[in-house]
């Protein structure tokens, strides 16, 4: 092989080689720019994922801050409504206790009217008068009646010792009768206010076994019931119920229709753990 051949051959090997360098160049080229392409898709993708992602997180915490006012504004709602389902039941309450005054100053009003004055009839030369004289059993009466009243009002003013104290005076004085049954029923209310029920349930007690058919007997029966409902006794509440319920005296109280509701309340009651009512109300009470 001679020189000549030699110098071809390296002057073709050089410029296969600078071709495929130049090839391989272009090629990179290529690929950092389809790769440069591609980075930038994938960032204008992230960025309006990103974008998106931060727009449904802002609408959620719109939605939820909406709900929270929304709950907000319901127990606030809740609350009010409270507050205005006790002040109607108060005021109702207020309203019985001053329609039951009214009658009872008016039952008494006219059952003394003819006893305010007693007639005495006088002989005097052969002719008879009548004269006037003050009946001291009215004049009790109406002493009764004036501290009954005041005691009344203390009641009301949240003065329930003095109160209790005002009745058991008029109790004293007039020792029987419709006022005497009214004071001895507004004792065991002052007395349930002081957190003394079991006086309370003494003097009612008393009130209903004296006299089952009085004017407070409807209303210290259902006291009662209340009472051992309150201590899970439900069997006597119960029987109290039935009580008021067929005694005629409660057919045209307020009392009737109360027992009635309540006894079917019991009546119906079922757990659904089978536990009875008794157990249950015991457990509430822990």
């Amino acid at each position: 092989m001679n020189l000549k051949t030699l110098s071809l051959g390296f002057v073709l090997a050089s410029f296969m080689l600078s071709g495929c360098s130049s090839i391989t160049m272009l090629r990179t080229k290529e690929m950092r720019a389809v790769g440069d392409d591609v980075i930038a898709k994938n960032d204008s993708a992230y960025k309006a994922l990103s974008a998106e992602n931060a727009a449904l997180r802002a609408e959620l915490d719109s939605v939820k801050a909406q709900l929270d006012a929304s709950a907000v504004a319901q127990k606030r709602l809740q609350a009010e409504v409270t507050v205005l389902s006790n002040r109607m039941s108060e005021e109702t309450v207020r309203r019985d206790t001053r329609q039951e005054e009214i009658i009872y100053r008016l039952d008494l009003l006219l059952g003394k009217s003819d006893k305010i004055l007693a007639k005495k009839v006088v002989v005097n030369n052969g002719v008879a008068s009548a004269v006037m004289e003050p009946d001291a059993n009215a004049e009790k009466m109406v002493e009764a009646e004036t501290m009954f009243n005041a005691a009344h009002s203390d009641y009301h003013r949240g003065e329930y010792k003095l109160a209790y104290n005002g009745f058991k005076q008029v109790y004293e004085l007039v020792k029987k009768g419709e006022m005497a049954e009214g004071a001895l029923y507004w004792m065991s209310l002052c007395l349930m206010e002081a957190n003394q029920p079991a006086k309370a349930k003494t003097l009612l007690t008393n009130l209903v076994d004296s006299n089952p058919n009085g004017m407070k007997a409807c209303a210290g029966m259902y006291k009662l019931a209340s009472i051992y409902g309150n201590e899970c006794n439900l069997d006597r509440k119960k029987q109290y119920l039935q009580m008021i319920l067929s005694n005629n005296t409660c057919a045209s109280t307020p009392e009737l229709e109360q027992a009635a509701i309540s006894l079917q309340e019991m009546l119906d009651f079922k757990s659904s753990d089978g536990r009875s009512a008794t157990e249950i109300c015991r457990e509430q009470m822990r």
